[in-house]
This record gives structure tokens, C-alpha cells and sequence, in this order.
């Protein structure tokens, strides 16, 4: 068979690129459930991760604490069914925006990773933020990778037990005052440490404390990178939304290969080598363990550990920085790269229309409701008078952060005759009920049913806020 036969038959061939895998000798032996000793590395991307995890962990720590108007500026009331942010409080009525909330929030991080890359979960994830402190507690008790290292490898001492008990001990202590503080989100914050240092937590509370705390203790603490590996979804989709202009960390295959050691004083082109000197420091500082060497890798986080590594080998051979780097796949193949391209501008636009509609909700968003129950018992009866007599149980929704006064009234039908109060005071944050009736001359009555309106109205010099609710009339058969 011809050649052109052959290549009709098969159909349209895929360009497959292939990548050339140089495993170091020194690791050669190394197993997938091998513990990683993260070397500590200085340079500009892990200052710069160090302030924004400082940041992240700061703001976590200290939202729980603000007040506002006499009350916990933002509390997830999940008992009471309420959510508190700041002057703005929701409840189920107000999952709509939450939604969108949550909508916008994934619409932003497609957006990111668009441009970026994985750069959320090298600074901002709070897996990779807490397996950062839990490391730095190790480094200050235990030492450096190699310290480490050799402190494991050693037999059971006093200065190894010591060692693992001091660090064990911090790891436990802070994961529990992570998991108090992020139980502070859910339960008044002051509540929560009053109770659990006076051992007066409720056991349900409590359990949940634990429960957080030795899922922070065994995430940070021993998992690391198997979650960011095997447990995170984010890992496995995030692919999807690169590109050829996606910043990303990326070794230069083509200025670093042929890769070996060298003097100092040794010139690479007379040794046909290129700038990577194989030291494998990018491995020894990555937190998931991975050789950037190898391609781009979903296990990647993008935290940069490895530009700065490389960089500082750089600087000491005298070679110019940037062998790893955050670049584009089209800048490694001297193209022009596009930073605006129409799948960024594409979720941009999404983003500014679910902002636009987000805001347009809150504004628009009445700060009162009511909820109207009819008896079910009996839908309409006869008085004494003669008069037919509907009984509706009322609920009052206050979503404001202050107690208001409320004026009731109804529409749709003629003279009726309200029984019950008719101005209440509604507690902020607080749902009012309020049991009364409507009766009605039978010759006010066209039918057996008559569509009315319920308006309830807030008594104030300002401002009235104008709500209305429809309802049924019924007619005695």
C-alpha cells in the first residue's frame, strides 16, 4: 500500500510533542511514598509567597474578632439560619446570593488560572499556606532538609524525641487554634475559646473542634502534598482552561540541555553543555516533589520555589537568570504571545455581568419580608355577625442590623376589618410573628375567593420601605 493510502486510511494525524525525562542518579531509587524534605530556599517569589500567606492567615485570624454595630461583624449562624456580613444579613430567602456569589468566585479563579496559572494554590490555598508554617515549625526545631533527614534516619534518642515531641506538640496546638478560629465563623468567636478553655463546649461543638483541628494536624502535618496530588479536583481540571500563553513555571529546555556539572571557570559550549548544571536544587526545594525539569506536570503549584532556586545557581555560575521561570509555551518557542486573547476576555466579560448583577441584587434587596400562613384548619367561618372571618398567621422578616417599626395594612378587597395589631417593632436580624384575622361583610364578596394584597410599611421620617405579599380571601360556600 502506498504511503498517501496509508494516511487516508488512518485519518487526520495528532502532532505529539515529546518531552525528553532525565531522571537524576541520585534518585534513581526514589519511591512515590517517599517523605519529602522541603529545602528551605530565599529569593523574590517566596518572600512575596511568604507575605501574601502572612496576609491570608492574618485576615483569617482576625475576621472572626471584628465588631459592628454591637455584633460580630461576620458570623454563619447556621442554627439560627442566619448569615451576618457586616451591615448585610442573609438568610434562606437570600440564597440567590450566595449563588452568585460562589458563581463569581469560580468565574475568578477560571479567569486567574487562565493567565496565571496555578498561582491559588501556590499562595493563597490554605492546604499549601498551613504545610508552609508546619514546615517552618519543623525547620525551628528540627533544622534543615538534610538536619531532618538525619534526625529520622537516627535511632530513638532523647534529642530525637524530644525534637518530635516539641514539633508534634506546636503542629497540634496551632491546628487547634485554627480549627477554634474557624469555629468562630459559625459560633460567636468570644463563645467558642470562653467555652473550650473552660471545658464548657457543648459535645456537639466540641466535636467538631476536634474533629477540624486533626483534619488540619494530619492535612498540614503529615498528607502535604498527597492532597494537593490525589485529593484536590482543582489539580485535575485546572489543565483544562491553559494555553499556549498561560504564565506558568517552565524550564527552558533548549538553554538548559545538555545538562551537567561544570566548574565554575569551565566554559559549557566547549563542553557541549548547556546552563543547567544538574544540581537538582529545584527538586530538593518543591513542595510536591516533582523535577520542573520534566514539563509542564499537574502537580505543579506554581509557588516558584524553583525559579528562585535556579535563579541563585544562576548568580553563583555567572549565567543569566531565568532557566526556570514563569513564561509561556509560545515566548520557549519565539512566538508572539498573547496576554489578551478571547478566552481571558471572554471570562472577563462574565465576570463584570454576574459583578453587575451581584450588586444590582444587594441594592435592590429589600430589608424586610413577610411570610403569610393561612389557618389551615378551617380557610374561611362565620361570626357571630354574620360576617365571614379568614385567620392568617403573619412573619415578620427584620434582615436590617436595627430594630424598626413596621405599619400593616391590606388591599384588593373592601371595608375589611383588621383584628390584631397593626403596628409592630421587629427586632434587628429577628423574624416577628404575628397572629391575626380579616373579616368581611359576605356582601363585599363577589365570588368564593378574592385575590388581596398584604403591605407592610416601615414607620420612619426618612424612608419607607414598601413590601407586599399576595394572599387568598375565602367565602363561606
Amino acid at each position: 500500500m502506498k504511503s498517501e493510502d496509508k494516511k487516508s486510511s488512518v485519518g487526520i494525524q495528532i502532532p505529539v510533542k515529546n518531552i525528553k525525562i532525565h531522571q537524576p542518579k541520585q534518585d534513581e531509587n526514589y519511591k512515590p511514598r517517599d517523605q519529602i524534605y522541603v529545602r528551605k530556599v530565599k529569593g523574590f517569589f517566596q518572600q512575596f509567597r511568604q507575605k501574601m500567606n502572612f496576609v491570608f492567615l492574618a485576615v483569617f485570624a482576625v475576621l472572626p474578632w471584628l465588631q459592628y454595630n454591637g455584633h460580630q461583624a461576620i458570623l454563619f449562624d447556621i442554627a439560627e439560619q442566619r448569615f451576618t456580613l457586616w451591615g448585610l444579613t442573609l438568610w434562606p430567602q437570600d440564597l440567590t446570593l450566595l449563588a452568585w456569589l460562589f458563581i463569581l468566585s469560580a468565574f475568578l479563579l477560571f479567569f486567574v488560572t487562565t493567565f496565571l496559572g496555578r498561582v491559588w494554590c501556590g499562595y493563597l490555598c490554605p492546604q499549601t499556606v498551613w504545610t508552609f508554617i508546619f514546615i517552618w515549625f519543623e525547620e525551628k526545631i528540627e533544622g534543615t532538609a538534610n538536619q531532618r533527614k538525619a534526625l529520622d534516619n537516627q535511632k530513638l534518642n532523647f534529642n530525637k524525641f524530644w525534637r518530635k515531641a516539641l514539633k508534634h506538640f506546636c503542629w497540634l496546638l496551632f491546628s487547634i487554634i485554627t480549627s477554634l478560629t474557624f469555629a468562630g465563623y459559625f459560633v460567636p468567636v468570644e463563645q467558642v475559646f470562653i467555652d473550650f478553655f473552660t471545658f464548657n463546649m457543648s459535645l456537639g461543638l466540641a466535636a467538631v473542634v476536634w474533629f477540624f483541628a486533626f483534619c488540619t494536624y494530619g492535612n498540614a502535618g503529615w498528607m502535604r502534598e498527597i492532597m494537593c496530588l490525589h485529593m484536590c479536583p482543582y489539580a485535575r481540571f485546572q489543565s483544562a482552561m491553559f494555553d499556549k500563553d498561560t504564565l506558568t513555571v517552565t524550564y527552558d529546555y533548549n538553554r538548559g540541555e545538555n545538562r551537567g556539572p561544570r566548574s565554575r571557570k569551565q566554559d559549557p559550549k566547549k563542553l557541549e553543555l548547556g546552563d543547567c548544571i544538574d544540581c537538582n536544587l529545584c527538586v530538593h526545594v518543591c513542595p510536591t516533589g516533582i523535577d520542573i525539569r520534566n514539563g509542564l506536570q499537574y502537580e505543579c503549584i506554581n509557588c516558584g520555589a524553583c525559579v528562585d532556586a535556579c535563579d541563585g545557581v544562576m548568580d553563583r555560575m555567572n549565567y543569566d537568570r531565568g532557566l526556570i521561570r514563569y513564561t509561556t509555551e509560545h515566548e520557549l518557542e519565539g512566538k508572539k504571545v498573547h496576554f489578551i486573547r478571547p478566552k481571558l476576555i471572554g471570562y472577563a466579560l462574565v465576570l463584570t455581568i454576574m459583578t453587575v448583577l451581584l450588586v444590582m441584587e444587594i441594592v435592590n434587596r429589600k430589608p424586610v419580608s413577610i411570610d403569610i400562613i393561612r389557618d389551615r384548619t378551617e380557610l374561611a367561618k362565620e361570626n357571630f355577625n354574620g360576617e365571614i372571618e379568614n385567620v392568617y398567621t403573619l412573619k415578620i422578616l427584620n434582615k436590617s442590623q436595627t430594630d424598626n417599626r413596621y405599619r400593616l395594612s391590606v388591599k384588593g378587597i373592601n371595608n375589611p376589618v383588621w383584628n390584631g395589631e397593626q403596628e409592630v417593632t421587629v427586632k434587628a436580624a429577628s423574624v416577628f410573628t404575628l397572629p391575626m384575622s380579616l373579616t368581611v361583610d359576605p356582601f363585599e364578596l363577589d365570588g368564593y375567593m378574592t385575590d388581596i394584597t398584604f403591605v407592610i410599611e416601615l414607620v420612619s421620617d426618612e424612608d419607607e420601605v414598601v413590601v407586599e405579599h399576595e394572599s387568598r380571601f375565602f367565602n363561606k360556600r
